[in-house]
């Protein structure tokens, strides 16, 4: 079997994986597992970009040490984050998502252009978060003026391991500055927001070899760097073990993006008002999602109660949460009062209490009110998704890490009335894997064939309705 190298870079860790792959399967094996963790500064939050690369460096010294004929490298991450760069260095610690350095800025660029003819350029969900609103953010504090150029996380990741400057198609399609349609950089939009073109880099499809990982002193890589769908949900949708179109894909990780894919955007008032994107997919799909809060309601909860002195695992409160009868409180996880890094559930109580809801009080009955939450938003947006697409949807198929929450599974499967079908967790690495595969002539053949390999490789979880919501 052929090997490849998946580094895979998450909202709160880092991953390098080792895949191998012919024909007929493909295999994985985990090599590298490290932190991601944002640094405060006096000016705001930043990711550790250079502590994060280290990492990278070390798991590919790691995986070409087991598998020294490993032919290519492939780097996925969150999306909507960069760099900004003059002359190929790094101006300054990229900024994180979360920050509230954007929220100025928002009403700056609907000053420009309204939400509206903004979503009917992008048909990108509105949210301070995007690329857009960031860029605004420091063009108001004069640092455009210094850069000349802009690199998404996975694109800046790709030039510091192979020299090579160039933007990839889906990662560029969450930074609110792409024509969905044609699949190239809007520079009407991005000259009427002030931004110069220069900034702008090249954008490369899927699959493109960009040159070879450049060696460091006392090492010699020899895996080419590939782009991939950069964007992890890109990557992970890849892995969707179906062969068929007729399901809603739930990305379930820090966040959970809930969506179709299609063939051509669905940009119209009624995707707008239900808050759904379009990003790019692998082979010219779309995503039409909406994009919310996931797994960050219980982490941050988590890091909340042991920051009190609680020593409970997440698997000890699932359990207890399972068996808590009747009602519980329901909160709407898509308010934006749940993005920001703090006290959750001081938050969710008040949200509750607002509502009329049951308040929760102790840890498992907030675990329980998160994911019965989830669950109802999941089952919500699926709905929305089939509707406002068209798309005939027979089953949700949910990857990577909420995949293995059993309670979530069974509770969306209760509350949407279809099907769930659980996994694989490492579907961003597998699709990774598999579209580098593909690339350098592994295997062959449409995304649909990508997701036979994995289907005959994988074994999903099934879970089926079997009851109501406990209100």
């Amino acid at each position: 079997m052929t090997a490849v190298i998946a580094v895979d870079l998450g909202a709160t860790s880092g991953r390098v994986i080792l895949g191998y792959v012919d024909g007929k399967g493909l295999r994985l094996e985990h090599v590298a597992r490290f932190p991601n963790i944002p640094v405060a500064t006096a000016d705001g939050l930043h990711w550790n970009t250079l502590e994060l690369f280290s990492s990278v460096q070390k798991g590919l010294a790691a995986a070409t040490t087991i598998e020294p004929e490993a032919i290519s490298v492939g780097v996925d991450s969150w999306g909507v984050d960069y760099g900004l760069l003059r002359g190929g260095r790094l101006l300054g610690i990229p900024y994180h998502y979360r920050d509230d350095r954007t929220i100025r800025a928002v009403n700056r660029v609907h000053a420009k252009v309204t939400e509206e003819a903004l979503y009917r350029r992008n048909g990108i969900q509105n949210l301070p978060i995007n690329t857009i609103f960031q860029l605004q953010a420091d063009a108001d504090h004069g640092w455009l003026e210094l850069a000349d150029s802009f690199l998404m996380t996975p694109d800046l990741f790709n030039y510091w391991l192979s020299g090579s400057q160039v933007g990839e198609r889906t990662i560029a399609s969450t930074t609110g500055l792409l024509d969905p349609f044609r699949g190239e950089w809007d520079f009407p939009l991005i000259k009427s927001m002030g931004f110069s073109e220069r900034l702008f880099p090249e954008l490369v499809p899927v699959g493109t070899a960009l040159g070879p990982v450049l060696p460091t002193p006392g090492s010699k890589y020899g895996p080419v760097v590939t782009t991939i769908g950069s964007h992890d949900t890109a990557s992970a949708v890849v892995a969707i073990p179906s062969t068929s179109d007729d399901f809603v894909y739930i990305s379930c990780g820090t966040w959970a993006l809930v969506g179709v894919e299609t063939r051509s955007p669905i940009v119209t008032p009624a995707g707008q008002i239900a808050g759904f994107t379009n990003e790019g997919g692998v082979d010219v799909r779309n995503r039409f999602q909406h994009n919310m809060v996931g797994l960050w309601l219980l982490s941050e909860s988590l890091r909340k109660w042991k920051a009190e002195g609680s020593s409970a695992e997440l698997s000890e409160l699932l359990g207890a949460a399972s068996g808590i009868p009747g009602r519980v409180g329901v909160f709407d996880v898509r308010d934006p009062r749940f993005l920001a890094p703090g006290d959750m559930p001081s938050r969710i109580a008040d949200w509750c209490e607002e509502h009329g809801e049951p308040v929760p009080r102790t840890a498992a009955e907030f675990v329980r009110s998160i994911i019965e939450s989830l669950a109802a938003a999941f089952a919500v947006v699926s709905r929305e998704a089939a509707e406002l697409s068209g798309v005939t949807c027979t089953a949700i198929h949910i990857v990577g890490g909420g995949s293995q929450n059993k309670l979530l599974c069974q509770r969306t499967a209760d509350l949407s009335g279809l099907p769930v079908i659980a996994g694989p967790v490492e579907a961003t690495a597998i699709g990774n894997i598999l579209i580098q595969a593909r690339a350098h002539g592994v295997v062959s053949g449409t995304l649909e064939g990508l997701r036979s390999i994995v289907s005959a490789a994988v074994r999903p979880g099934m879970y089926r309705p079997v009851r109501a919501a406990v209100r």
